[in-house]
Parts: C-alpha cells; sequence; structure tokens
C-alpha cells in the first residue's frame, strides 16, 4: 500500500469521499472520450462495447462506473462491473503517462484486477497500443503540458 503524501490536500479528499458515483464518473467519460475514443475508432474497440467498467481510486475514495457503446464512453451510476481496476491515484498517473508498466504494478499488487481477467488483458493490450501521453499533450488546453509535467513529476518523486 502507497505510504506516501496524497497528490490532493485532505479537505479535497474529505470531499472526494462524499461525492455521489456519477458526477465525476461523468467527468472521467468526458476525458476519455476527448482523448482515448478517437483512437478506440480507429483501433477498433468491439471487443470492449457494451462491457461494464469500474476505475477504483483507492486513496480518494473514488469509484469511476463507465461502458463503451457505439457512442463512445458513458457514466454509469454504479452497480455490478464486468471488469474493476483498483490502485492509488499515483500509479493509475503514473500509468497513464507510462512511467509504470502495468505488469510491474500488477505484479506488485500496486494495480489490481477484478472480475473477467480476458477482459483486463484486452483494456491492458488496447491501451498499450494507444499513445496516452502524446494525446495528452496535443490537448488544445494552455497550460497541459506544465502540469502533465508537475503531476509526472509527483508521480516519479512516490
Amino acid at each position: 500500500m502507497n505510504t506516501t503524501r496524497p497528490l490532493l490536500p485532505s479537505p479535497l479528499l474529505r470531499l472526494m469521499e462524499r461525492l455521489p458515483a456519477y458526477p465525476p464518473a461523468l467527468a472521467f467519460t468526458l476525458g476519455l472520450n476527448a482523448l482515448v475514443w478517437p483512437a478506440l475508432r480507429e483501433h477498433g474497440s468491439a471487443e470492449l462495447a457494451g462491457r461494464r467498467y469500474c476505475i477504483h481510486v483507492r486513496d480518494l475514495g473514488l469509484r469511476l462506473y463507465f461502458s463503451l457503446g457505439p457512442r463512445g464512453f458513458a457514466a454509469l451510476s454504479s452497480g455490478p462491473a464486468d471488469l474493476t481496476l483498483r490502485a492509488d491515484s499515483r500509479d493509475f498517473l503514473a500509468l497513464a503517462l507510462r512511467q509504470e508498466d502495468a505488469d510491474a504494478l500488477f505484479f506488485s499488487r500496486r494495480l489490481v484486477t477484478e472480475g473477467d481477467t480476458e477482459l483486463g488483458l484486452l483494456v491492458k493490450n488496447t491501451l498499450d497500443a494507444l499513445d496516452l501521453p502524446e494525446r495528452l499533450a496535443r490537448l488544445p488546453l494552455p497550460g497541459v503540458k506544465r502540469l502533465l509535467a508537475r503531476l509526472g513529476a509527483q508521480a516519479a518523486a512516490r
């Protein structure tokens, strides 16, 4: 278990723990639709579609439920998931920025998967085929590169 300082200040963590599941899942799926969905359409996503997913960010007390359909990612309020991925925020960030390998996180028990293991491997292989850090850097938002560099440095400092 990660014993380093959390990425977010304590008051914000307490607020996030009290949030209902849907608003953060909606924000998350909006991000996925902007960053990941265009690449998935090109790469092919039929095997991932129609399944229910949950990202459980342990240190934030946050569970993000979503599915993938013909028009992209859709937020869900809760319910059983076909695949749940559980890790701390720093590990998810390091994974997204490719500072950590999913296999290394999995074997060190910092990334836990529950549910359909074949689906988990499919998700991992699909995400490996996409260049998320490069897609993040191309976002037309001011300061994105600076923010990514700062978050990457924080994740690497664990």
